[in-house]
């Protein structure tokens, strides 16, 4: 049975449509020049960027960090994507353009591969619809409601459950 070990939450900007969690070891500042841009979650060598809508200017986000995959979190969501890191460090930060990077303290088990589940809904009170980021893509996106406590008055919520798959 999978067991909650830590958890972290934060409000951050979504500048420039990107928000990154890195290995602390990782100095690269992007993702993979060949990562597919009609998907949400951009990986890189240590680290992921969730494509924010461009409507996105503040994002809640809780950090999950658990012994093993946990069962999917309930209620409605408007997007959900896994990707799996190599943590070399098994240490994070968070990267925003505009809010540069800050280590966070979320304890994760050891270094190395991590499964990433990453799931959000939008603010249904700011008054607008939320467009796709995607490339190639501009469909208003589907906002089920929910999850407003979590909002905390932010334009989205994230949930970022992250487990570890392999030791370094």
């Amino acid at each position: 049975m999978s067991r909650l070990l830590d958890s972290y939450e934060a409000n951050v900007s979504a500048s420039y449509r990107l928000l990154g969690l890195h290995d602390t070891t990782m100095a690269a500042e992007t993702f993979d020049d060949d990562a597919d841009r009609t998907k949400w979650l951009l990986p890189g060598p240590g680290l992921v960027y969730l494509q924010t809508p461009p409507e996105v200017g503040t994002v809640a986000i809780r950090l999950e960090s658990w012994t093993t995959a946990p069962s999917p979190p309930p209620g409605p969501w408007a997007g959900r994507e896994e990707v799996e890191v190599e943590l070399p460090e098994g240490e994070l930060q968070l990267q925003t353009v505009d809010g540069g990077m800050w280590e966070l303290p979320l304890v994760l088990p050891s270094p190395g591969t991590y499964r990433m589940r990453w799931q959000w809904v939008f603010n249904p009170d700011i008054g607008r619809s939320f467009t796709s980021p995607l490339k190639d893509c501009f469909d208003v996106l589907d906002n089920p409601g929910g999850h407003e406590a979590d909002l905390d008055g932010q334009h989205q919520f994230c949930l970022v459950q992250i487990w570890r798959t392999a030791a370094a």
